[in-house]
């Protein structure tokens, strides 16, 4: 069983959906405190004078947990970031075939982040053709911090293999994860570079960038680093 775990993330970029497409199983990692002016309310888009973040405004106590955080609807978030959207991608040779999912979306009323993020990341997978397989780790009867919560959680879906992004060198146990029978494969991501819209290329967009831009064939520019 290969695993990845992540908390939910807004908009993702092309290597998170790489992970959950290289994965048997995807855990969304929402048992852990909320990190302010993270990926998890927030994403880059590029325009035609360079990128910008597109933000969902949240109201959050301080150590709140994932799923505590609530989306600040007193802002006109939806409205003004489909704009945005539309103002940038609507020349790109796939936004039509995609607007009306995403436009959906926007229009819906949204209370907590989490369900936010699980929205549309399971949607872009529908979208990249990635056939996603998602569990919370809230559900899971898993205790621990940093490595030792990890590593309780692939035990707990009884993983082979675990992927992780390169700063895991810095914290994970290697040793409590070899002892358990758990191999870990770190993904050093090497951004593909792809023909976009307005000029010098741009990495570490959020991967709609590459979806309007290249539609079917996304799925296989995910990969090219492999």
């Amino acid at each position: 069983m290969i695993v990845t775990i992540s908390q939910p993330r807004f908009l993702p970029w092309m290597g998170y959906m790489k992970r959950i497409a290289a994965s048997e199983l995807f855990i969304y990692l929402d048992n852990v405190q909320y990190s302010p002016r993270d990926w998890e309310n927030r994403n880059k888009i590029k325009t035609n004078v360079g990128w910008v973040w597109l933000t969902v405004p949240v109201k959050a106590r301080y150590g709140a947990l994932i799923p505590e955080v609530t989306i600040d609807n007193s802002q006109s978030w939806q409205e003004k970031q489909w704009k945005t959207i539309q103002t940038c991608y609507s020349r790109a040779p796939f936004f039509k075939a995609y607007a009306q999912r995403f436009e959906i979306i926007y229009q819906q009323p949204w209370e907590t982040l989490t369900n936010l993020n699980l929205a549309i990341t399971e949607m872009l997978c529908e979208c990249l053709g990635i056939k996603g397989n998602f569990v919370m780790a809230s559900d899971m009867n898993v205790e621990g911090r940093g490595s030792e919560l990890l590593l309780s959680i692939c035990e707990a879906v009884k993983a082979t293999s675990y992927i992780s992004g390169p700063l895991g060198r810095e914290y994970l146990d290697t040793k409590a994860f070899d002892e358990a029978g758990i191999e870990i494969i770190y993904d050093d991501y090497q951004h593909p570079v792809y023909k976009q819209m307005y000029g010098d290329f741009q990495p570490y967009m959020a991967v709609i960038d590459l979806l309007f831009n290249y539609g079917p064939k996304s799925k296989n520019i995910l990969f090219q680093d492999s």
